[in-house]
Order: structure tokens, then C-alpha cells, then sequence
């Protein structure tokens, strides 16, 4: 794949539609701190706030604009759900790279139609799944690959939050995509689904529970892998903390507190080359029992790294290396969303 861009091939001209919480939190922090990358346009209607961030960025009011400049080589589509595939497709056909944010689109059909396009076209098509990057989740990994766990009987992967009252945005209404299970359940999806591939069969249970909610926002979902039980839940009404992740293996369990702290941070205006950066302020701990005795060892966090996406996107394009992220991964994460929904 070679760039169109006017700088040399190790360059590539990125444009980022979208200048909401995504693509301002996460998106252009992320592709500015990849050397090679280079944030040149913003589509937003809101040309004051992303002046105010980015104030050498050109601000275009249509994706259309962004689609018929030749110097763009890559757009990252960071709109409301509902508006994924159509923006990517558009992409696509005009000749570009695309990123889609999570979820990859609304339908199994939308995914295919994109990755068949995706080949037509011979461009990178990816999907920012960025937590795959979380620092737990990287920990996770690791402690599964070594067997320090055993053989797994018991993997839940908690996401809850207290927001008891119903905020009037688009992620909270259901007809656009929103719900907490679109939001969240494609982050918790895609982790199972690279630990452990797709299950046997999948239970689920899905409620709107807040007075004058539209989209859901409480899922608990069960899903069978043999002997292994994993469950994915979440709740919006947890006035403590619970855990993150909690795993019981044959060998010793598993329990991790707090969330990986890489979005707060770039909230707080940090830069993934910041000091401390992708840490985790609390580490996991593992409990063994012999003879009855338990015992616990502190399990250091690795450390997290949301720009890798973006590095890996970068070669994938110039050096035809591996997609971090494959549309078949992304398309396998709405198959799932599909079944539940």
C-alpha cells in the first residue's frame, strides 16, 4: 500500500471526522503522537472547539470536502454509530484508508459490504478496538499465556458505572446506536473474543433500567466455552467499586480493581509519551491456596499503550505489515451484538 500524500512515504495525511468525545479525547492525541502521522483536517461543525485544541488543523464543515482532497491518505471516522458505514464506505470509494471507531457498523450485512469494498479498493480497513491496549487487559494476556492461572473455569470482565440519570445524548438513545450495550459491550466483546475465539453459545439479558432511559443500560451476558464460563456485565447503577476482572482457574484466581486509566489521562491532557503514561494505578492480585493456606501475590500491571493502534495502522499502510485490527474481528464483535440484540 503507498501513500498519496505530497511527503515522502513514510508520512501519511490524516484526516479525522468528528469532533465529539472520541475523536477529541482520543483520536487526534493518539495520531499526533505518532511520528509519520500527520493530522491535517478535522470535519466538525464546531470549528471554534477544534481551533481552540488544534489551532494549526484546517476545519472542514462536509466529509465530502475531506473525500476529494488528494493529499488525504487516511480518514478516521469517529462520528455517531449510525453513521459508520456510510461514512467508510464513502471513504473507501473515494480511495482512502479508513479507521472506524467502535462499533464497526450497525449490521453483519454493513461489515461485509465494507470488507469486500476494503479488497476492491485494496486499502487498509481497521476498527480502533483500543482495548486491546488496556493495561489490564495486557495483563490478563499475559497471565493466560503463562498458565500461572491453570486451566480457566471462570472469566468475568466488569464495566460499571454510576450514572443513574439519563443525559440527553445520542450514545443514550437507542435509534441512533446508543445504549450502553453498543457502547460498551463491543470493548468487552472484542477482549473475549481475542483470549478466547467465538463461544458455544451465548446467554444474554439486556434492560433499560434508569427512569427516562431510551437506550439500554444494564447487559449481563453469559457466554459457554466448553467447561470455561465467561461473563460480561454492567451496570449503571454501582454506587461502589467493583472489580474489573475476576478469573478462577484450576491453579489460582485472579482479581483486578480500577479501569485502565490511558482515557483519563488523555482527558487530563497528557500524551502517550508523557512520564507514566499507560500505567495502572492499582495493580491485580493472584490467590493461590495450598493445603489450605492462601496466598496472595501482587501482580505489577503492564503498561497500556492506545497509540499502538495508530503505530500498527502506519506500517500496515507503508509496510504492508499486519492490520492491528481486522474488519473479520470487528465483523465478528457485531455478530455478537446481532445475536444479544
Amino acid at each position: 500500500m503507498s501513500s498519496s500524500s505530497q511527503f515522502p512515504l513514510h508520512h501519511l495525511n490524516v484526516v479525522l471526522i468528528g469532533y465529539g468525545h472520541s475523536g477529541k479525547t482520543l483520536h487526534a492525541p493518539l495520531i499526533q503522537s505518532v511520528s509519520g502521522l500527520n493530522l491535517t483536517h478535522v470535519v466538525s461543525s464546531n470549528e471554534a472547539k477544534v481551533k481552540y485544541d488544534l489551532p494549526d488543523i484546517h476545519v472542514l464543515k462536509s466529509a465530502e470536502e475531506a473525500f476529494l482532497l488528494p493529499e488525504v491518505d487516511l480518514v478516521v471516522i469517529a462520528t455517531p454509530n449510525d453513521t459508520h458505514f456510510e461514512l467508510a464506505k464513502r471513504a473507501l470509494q473515494a480511495g482512502k484508508h479508513v479507521v472506524v471507531d467502535k462499533p464497526f457498523t450497525s449490521t453483519t450485512a454493513e461489515a461485509r459490504e465494507l470488507i469486500e469494498l476494503a479488497k476492491t479498493q485494496k486499502k487498509l480497513l481497521s476498527v480502533f478496538h483500543n482495548r486491546r491496549w488496556d493495561s489490564d487487559f495486557l495483563t490478563i494476556k499475559k497471565l493466560i499465556e503463562t498458565k500461572e492461572l491453570g486451566e480457566l473455569k471462570q472469566f468475568e470482565s466488569h464495566f460499571d458505572r454510576h450514572r443513574p440519570n439519563v443525559k440527553i445524548r445520542w450514545k443514550e438513545q437507542a435509534a441512533r446506536g446508543g445504549g450502553i450495550l453498543n457502547d460498551l459491550g463491543p470493548h468487552l466483546i472484542d477482549q473475549v473474543l481475542q483470549l478466547f475465539g467465538p463461544p458455544d453459545s451465548i446467554q444474554s439479558d439486556v434492560e433499560t433500567q434508569r427512569i427516562g432511559g431510551e437506550g439500554n443500560d444494564y447487559f449481563h451476558i453469559s457466554m459457554r466455552y466448553s467447561k470455561l464460563r465467561v461473563i460480561l456485565h454492567s451496570t449503571s447503577f454501582a454506587s461502589c467499586e467493583t472489580p474489573r476482572f475476576v478469573i478462577h482457574g484450576t491453579k489460582a484466581s485472579f482479581v483486578k480493581y480500577g479501569l485502565d486509566t490511558q482515557e483519563d489521562s488523555l482527558k487530563q491532557g497528557l500524551l502517550p509519551k508523557s512520564i507514566g503514561f499507560g500505567r495502572d494505578s492499582k495493580d491485580g492480585t493472584l490467590s493461590i491456596i495450598n493445603n489450605g493456606v492462601e496466598t496472595k501475590k501482587v501482580i505489577v500491571s503492564e503498561v497500556g499503550d492506545y497509540a499502538n493502534f495508530y503505530n500498527e495502522v502506519k506500517n500496515s499502510i507503508l509496510n504492508n505489515s499486519q492490520n492491528p485490527v481486522l474488519p473479520e474481528q470487528a465483523l465478528a464483535v457485531i455478530e455478537i451484538l446481532e445475536q444479544i440484540n
